[in-house]
């Protein structure tokens, strides 16, 4: 047998024979590929999501957010509220140098009203400079200008699925809204954003950061701000001068009593890429563990099968068959069988992925069914080379058996 061809047609009669332990050989092959396509493009589409998100943001841009006192990420949303920035720190802010565009914010919940029509959203009070340091796109309108919250006017952009809720298909821009029972003039509808970081953003409503703190909240402090450099090589050095601006203003000695916490929005990226890549290799891990048990089921299968096929192993060498044709004959049958699962699952991952999609596009959801096309060529060869380590036991087994006594066996 010098045709290689000619070991995997000899694999394929002879999986023939055993149906059902093929299958569900080739079965438990898929549910791992499956499960490793799936992983795959799920942790693909959800970084793409995640840092579609802060692809809103300016790159040449820093937030400064409260936080608890030693523990970096923590902050009012996490149910403490801080107190601690005032709108005075925000002005500080403003006069450092190499500072541009600055824009605090705080957030609420209140009961928007347009006649009958009524819905509880999500308030994000953002200062009127957002619209200039925010990748903002308005389907009519566009957003409040710094003298409508200088002058504290009642106005109020609208999220996509908001505005249709209370207006429907009439035109929003001019309309009077009631949010918390007092008049609100609506300045724009934004386009439709999709979900982010958990959030609807097309069921927000965006109000002057000033006009939540005086006529919703009744307070004087904010979450934090996002504020742009002017020469972005020296926004390393901006941030530490915002550093050291708000501990003086805090009255803070030492970095783990810190009431606040900088970041630029490329070490914001840089972490998220971080922690996602973290989670997806803790997943492959997994996934890499189920395969290994197929591999070895498929060790087991083939153990099996060498030893069922003693006679005729013997019978073929007895009558010319080489060492290295029966060796090949079973590692061919350990390939064909993984890479049928590949292919399985590769075909079975797929379609859930495209479920996953139409689902998402069902409850209003962003996701994209693009499968990375590394993954097809990945799953095969991985699974190739499961059957290859996994087959080479029972394949070497079955090529050193002895002719005679594999004869004498049967």
């Amino acid at each position: 047998m010098n045709n290689f061809f000619e070991y995997f047609k000899i694999a394929f009669d002879n999986l023939k024979r055993q149906k059902m332990r093929t299958f569900l050989t080739v079965f438990a092959m898929g549910i791992g590929i499956a499960s490793l396509v799936i992983m795959i493009t799920a942790s693909e589409n959800f970084k793409k999501s995640i840092m579609s998100q802060l692809d809103i943001y300016n790159p040449n841009s820093i937030n400064v957010e409260v936080r608890i006192p030693g523990k970096s990420g923590e902050s009012s949303v996490s149910g403490v509220n801080i107190t601690t920035f005032k709108n005075s720190d925000v002005d500080a802010i403003k006069k450092v140098d190499n500072v541009q565009d600055v824009y605090s914010y705080v957030t609420a919940q209140a009961v928007i009203k347009y006649n009958s029509e009524k819905e509880t959203v999500m308030v994000f009070g953002y200062g009127a400079e957002a619209g200039e340091i925010e990748k903002m796109d308005f389907e009519s309108g566009g957003f409040y200008t710094r003298d409508d919250e200088g002058s504290l006017s009642s106005v109020v952009v609208l999220g996509k699925k908001i505005k249709e809720i209370l207006l429907g298909d009439n035109e929003a821009v001019g309309e009077i809204v009631y949010i918390g029972g007092k008049p609100y003039r609506v300045a724009g509808v934004m386009k439709t954003k999709g979900g982010g970081f958990g959030i609807d953003m097309d069921k927000i409503i965006y109000i002057p950061s000033k006009v939540v703190q005086k006529k919703i909240l009744g307070t004087d402090y904010v979450i934090g701000v996002m504020a742009t450099v002017i020469d972005s090589n020296k926004i390393n050095q901006t941030k530490d001068d915002l550093k050291a601006l708000m501990r003086e203003r805090h009255e803070i000695e030492g970095e783990g009593k810190d009431d606040f916490e900088v970041m630029t929005m490329e070490e914001a990226r840089t972490m998220v890429d971080t922690v996602l890549s973290g989670v997806t290799f803790l997943l492959m891990a997994l996934i890499g563990i189920s395969l290994i048990v197929a591999g070895v089921g498929i060790t087991n299968i083939m153990y099996v099968t060498v030893v069922e096929r003693t006679f005729e192993i013997g019978l073929r060498m007895a009558i010319g068959a080489e060492k290295k044709d029966i060796l090949w004959q079973f590692i061919a049958e350990a390939l064909v069988l993984t890479f049928l699962g590949g292919i399985l699952g590769l075909i079975a991952g797929a379609g859930v992925c495209y479920l996953i999609y139409y689902l998402a596009v069902v409850f209003g959801f962003t996701w994209t069914p693009d499968i990375p096309l590394w993954t097809f060529g990945f799953s095969i060869v991985f699974s190739g080379l499961v059957g290859l380590f996994f087959g080479v036991y029972p394949a070497k087994k079955a090529s050193n058996l002895n002719p005679i006594e594999a004869i004498r066996r049967e």
